[in-house]
């Protein structure tokens, strides 16, 4: 019943798509002129269209400017942003049914309990009015739809949802927090209980080198998996998504969102062929789904500003104004703890904390679920912070600290701040509204060069971080570093500045008084970037162009060392074709190929090797970058002779890996191609569900080279195929003072809809790396327009 009802769902969906959606996004016409009459705008706007289906903004003020952003966000990515909404609003099962209740509490968690109007009130002025701008915007289109429900996406139809309209208290009290590392200080805890910490370095190694200190108190071996509590399912694919849920695992999940980062460099101009600087950005965000990034250009005074944002989130997190660029990558900060609660034997309501017991805070929330009775539940907090887990019988519980429930993490509107800056020190003082980790790049038009670690550091004066530490309040935080207290650089005077969330911290930082993070991303990718940097004559934009797709892959130079010298006959085919490959993850390339297959055997073995079986269930995986070195030393771990086993490991992956090609390329080794196992498909998030499949077909049959280490990052899982997972949906190339130089990709497109001319138009140029130019200046834009719509106030 329920299969013949999702298919009659779909045929009305593509009826929907070939009446009212062919007509709701019709080819662009040029010199087409529409007019807008919407309530919330303050004075009429005007937009520009051009032939890639981004927006240019002409404002009167930056309220309306922002105005304009959520509404036509709202327009081209209603869907994504609607859901998003609800996901963060724990408002999933009103619609989805019971399954899924567990992700709506567990979201509710996350909402902040504090005072929503001090929160508002501590907000610049300018941030707020331009939020409420863009809330606005996003409500007027909203409102277009509710008026004439033909405007709605199909997925509605499908889906019977409608859309929420939105708030700026809303966004106050959703927070997205999520689990952190905390799986990695049980993990810790347990393998110290074990005997075995000395292990975990195969897994996480930590950066920069350090000691591991239990904190005072902690009894390591009553800690276990369950002190994670619900934190278990956080990330875990919803119940729509049957073939993710089927094969989800914590573990592969954490590997794929630790491979995740992104690419950027700063180049000054006297390294430049122009003598102006440079700035690149390739931020790496999972590809597979919807796109992640949504462009516009916004202008008004004291205001132009253009490049890409996350639907949802207002303002541009890439890109630039006409002063300067502006990218970010991720930093990594420990914002994190799991505290240990002692719970009073006669009230487990009760939990010890600064020398007095304190009742846990509660808050009662009421789930609505679809065709079941609503569902009340009991929230508990500890300071503040998320109750994940109780266990009344041992007298515990377990908190979760984290700075996004603090007062002040407002990281909604930090984007705003940074987009209204108008120079480097500007720039700085509105990082500090900035709570997510990253890496911020700067370069403006008088050629000054900077890069800024922002992002909420806990100050933890008793303590790491490595571990839970007790909650009686002697380790609690004691406020956050202030930006000026972290790692910067402004013009230094080798001329350039990268990042790719490897550990860059300065020589001269003082990160034991300064505590950010010991878990940073392999250093492949930067090193990479710092080794083209580095070589001598002017660097151009088609050369940073070329950097962004470069896929020379430093893991398979370092396998290369480690062939065998006298390989096993089933091993010789493929140690001879690595040994003449020059090490490039191409997509025509079939030593890439086996390189690819070879990588996951070694891996496994090596795990086998040095992990003994009783910690296997702990450490689960080994680092890449940690076992490279640990080959080439060889490790003593390997045994007596420890270089004859490493060449035996090597050997027997290098059959296995020849022996897995032959079965997924062929028997002929001229025939492979890494880009055929290594595809680019593009479904839509609810594509488990018939009809929504058969309204949006997915976008598919693109072949790519690159990995997860590689410069150009198309990450995958061996475990679950060799599918492109992860990598640079958007790209910029800013010339910086030459703004319509600037050069820049987007996938798939700017709109969700298939029956627009923008839904997949950049899918081919993106494979095959064709970067557009992205008009900037008033000719240019005027150059490049295809329409125009004017927004009046209702």
């Amino acid at each position: 019943m329920m299969q013949r009802r999702a298919l009659l769902m779909a045929s009305a969906a593509l009826v929907a798509l070939s009446s009212i959606g062919l007509a709701r996004a019709a080819p662009q016409v040029r010199g087409t002129r529409r007019k807008a009459v919407l309530a919330g705008a303050r004075a009429p706007i005007d937009i520009r269209e051009d032939r890639m289906g981004i927006a240019h903004v002409q404002a009167r003020s930056r309220h309306d400017a922002f105005f304009a952003q959520g509404y036509l966000v709202a327009r081209d990515r209603l869907f994504q942003l609607d859901f998003d909404n609800r996901r963060e609003l724990g408002r999933l099962a009103e619609v989805f049914g019971p399954k899924f209740a567990e992700a709506d509490r567990a979201a509710r968690h996350f909402h902040y309990r504090g005072d929503l109007s001090a929160e508002l009130a501590a907000l610049p002025a300018e941030v707020a009015d331009c939020a409420r701008g863009y809330v606005a915007g996003i409500n007027a289109r909203i409102a277009e739809t509710e008026a004439d429900p033909a405007l709605l996406p199909p997925e509605y139809a499908i889906t019977g949802m409608r859309p929420l309209r939105w708030s700026i208290e809303d966004m106050l009290r959703t927070r997205g927090a999520g689990a952190g590392d905390a799986d990695d200080e049980v993990r810790r805890a347990m393998l110290q209980a074990r005997g075995q910490l000395d292990l975990d370095h195969y897994m996480d190694p930590l950066r920069p080198a350090w000691s591991f200190t239990v904190p005072e108190g902690l009894d390591c071996a009553a800690v276990s998996v369950a002190d994670l509590g619900f934190l278990r399912n956080v990330g875990k694919p919803l119940p729509f998504e049957q073939a993710e849920l089927a094969r989800w695992d914590r573990d592969v999940s954490r590997s794929d969102h630790a491979a995740q980062g992104s690419n950027a460099w700063t180049i000054a101009g006297s390294r430049s062929a122009t003598g102006r600087p440079i700035l690149a950005n390739d931020p790496h965000l999972a590809i597979g789904g919807a796109s992640p990034r949504h462009m516009i250009h916004l202008s008004a005074p004291g205001l132009d500003v253009i490049g890409a944002g996350y639907p949802g989130l207002p303002g541009i997190m890439q890109g630039h104004t006409d002063r300067f660029a502006f990218g970010r990558t991720n930093f990594h900060i420990d914002q994190t703890d799991l505290f240990v609660l002692r719970t009073r034997p006669e009230d487990p309501e009760q939990y010890w904390h600064e020398g007095k017991w304190k009742r846990f805070e509660t808050y009662e929330e009421t789930i609505a679920v679809k065709g079941e009775p609503a569902q009340t539940v009991t929230l508990r907090y500890a300071a503040g912070r998320p109750v994940v887990a109780q266990d009344p019988q041992h007298g515990r519980a377990i908190a979760l600290a984290t700075t996004a429930m603090l007062p002040g993490a407002n990281m909604q509107f930090a984007i705003i701040a940074l987009n209204l800056a108008t120079d480097w020190d500007s720039l700085r003082e509105a990082a500090r509204l900035h709570v997510s980790p990253t890496n911020l790049h700067y370069a403006d038009i008088e050629g000054n060069t900077g890069w800024q670690a922002i992002g909420f550091t806990p100050r933890r004066p008793r303590h790491d971080g490595l571990f839970p530490a007790p909650g009686d309040g002697s380790f609690d935080w004691t406020g956050i570093l202030p930006v000026e207290d972290m790692p910067s650089l402004y013009n230094p005077e080798q001329g350039w500045i990268a990042s790719a969330n490897a550990m860059n911290l300065p020589a001269d930082y003082p990160y034991r008084e300064r505590i950010i993070s010991f878990s940073w991303s392999d250093p492949f990718r930067h090193d990479r970037i710092a080794e083209v940097l580095r070589a001598a004559g002017p660097h151009s934009i088609e050369e940073s162009v070329a950097l962004q797709h470069d896929v020379q892959s430093l893991p398979a130079r370092a396998l290369r060392k480690l062939l065998p010298p006298r390989p096993s006959p089933a091993a010789a085919p493929a140690a001879a074709l690595l040994q003449g490959w020059d090490g490039r993850i191409g997509a025509e390339s079939g030593a890439a190929l086996l390189y690819e297959l070879v990588v996951p055997e070694l891996s496994d073995r090596f795990r086998k090797a040095v992990i003994p079986a009783e910690a296997r269930d702990l450490l689960t995986s080994v680092n890449l970058s940690e076992m490279l070195h640990a080959l080439s030393l060889p490790d003593p771990r390997l045994g007596a002779d420890p270089a004859a086993a490493r060449d035996a490991l090597v050997d027997a992956a290098l059959a296995a890996g020849w022996a897995k090609a032959e079965q997924l390329a062929g028997s002929d080794p001229a025939q492979w191609r890494w880009g055929d196992l290594h595809r680019v498909t593009l479904r839509h998030p609810l594509a488990d569900i018939p009809a929504i499949a058969a309204a949006y077909p997915p976008i598919s049959g693109g072949r790519s080279g690159g990995d997860g280490t590689t410069v150009m990052a198309r990450g995958f899982n061996a475990k679950q195929g060799y599918t492109v997972r992860h990598g640079a949906s958007y790209l910029m190339v800013a010339d910086v003072g030459d703004w319509d130089n600037t050069r820049f990709l987007l996938l798939p497109g700017q709109s969700a809809d298939p029956a627009s001319p923008h839904y997949r138009d950049f899918y081919q140029p993106w494979l095959s790396g064709e970067m557009q130019k992205l008009p900037f200046s008033a000719e240019a834009v005027r150059a490049a327009t295809m329409s125009r719509l004017q927004i009046v106030p209702a």
